[in-house]
């Protein structure tokens, strides 16, 4: 299969499934605009690889930000949305900081992206906006009620923007995988399973992104659903 060339710009590109993404596009030949808010943690130079540092818990610097990178890389014709971060607990045991923290990084700042992106988008000849959401966009769960809302945010905003976008030639794609096996979980009380049938890898999100830019651009896939054969949570022990 030809594969078209894209810039794709990947936001957590530094770290688990944004880091998969971003190598994953780079071996098909694309090239990758990787943002994160800590550039030192690419270590090597890579060809059709750019680093841009932003700290999107920052709302108020991205328009402008945004705007700067656009002047740069004019070429961007594909975004994917990986940076995200995880928080569980009771509503009670959430800070009011916290609230808006967990929202802001997993749900605002992707709209801010979003819409200042957008114009540009629609005048390619095929573009491609693609959120990485979770399992807790489709069903909330104890213990989970910011982080579900955040992930439930994300699929009514993409449900609505591809029908707002069903005019142009931007595509819209949710793709919300189960417990993947990353760093994700390393200050969480609870982790997948040890089997190898109890969690994604990083590498199966990135196949689905590639799988989703790879498409006939007369196709929209609205949505996938991955999980592990055997969902089995470990907790760690206090």
């Amino acid at each position: 299969m030809h594969i078209v060339k894209r810039t794709v710009l990947v936001t957590g590109a530094s770290s688990g499934i944004g880091r998969a993404v971003a190598q994953n596009l780079l071996q098909q030949g694309h090239t990758v605009i990787g943002v994160s808010r800590d550039c030192r943690k690419f270590t090597r130079r890579m060809e059709n690889f750019s680093s841009v540092e932003l700290d999107l818990s920052r709302l108020s610097e991205l328009p402008q930000k945004i705007r700067q990178l656009q002047q740069m890389f004019p070429e961007i014709d594909a975004v994917v949305f990986s940076a995200g971060i995880g928080q569980f607990g009771s509503v009670e045991e959430f800070s009011y900081p916290q609230i808006e923290a967990l929202m802001t990084i997993n749900f605002t700042s992707q709209v801010f992206l979003t819409k200042a992106l957008l114009p540009a988008l629609k005048r390619k000849a095929n573009s491609d906006l693609i959120f990485i959401g979770s399992e807790a966009a489709l069903k909330g769960s104890r213990k989970g009620a910011i982080y579900c809302a955040s992930k439930f945010a994300i699929r009514g905003f993409t449900q609505a923007l591809r029908e707002e976008c069903g005019n142009s030639n931007v595509r819209v794609c949710l793709i919300n995988p189960g417990m993947v096996k990353t760093a994700f979980f390393e200050h969480l009380t609870f982790e997948p399973g040890d089997h190898e049938s109890n969690f994604i890898l990083p590498e199966n999100v990135a196949a689905a992104v590639s799988y989703v830019l790879g498409t006939r651009a007369q196709i929209v896939i609205d949505e996938i659903n991955l999980s592990p054969l055997n969902k089995v949570i470990k907790f760690k022990k206090s």
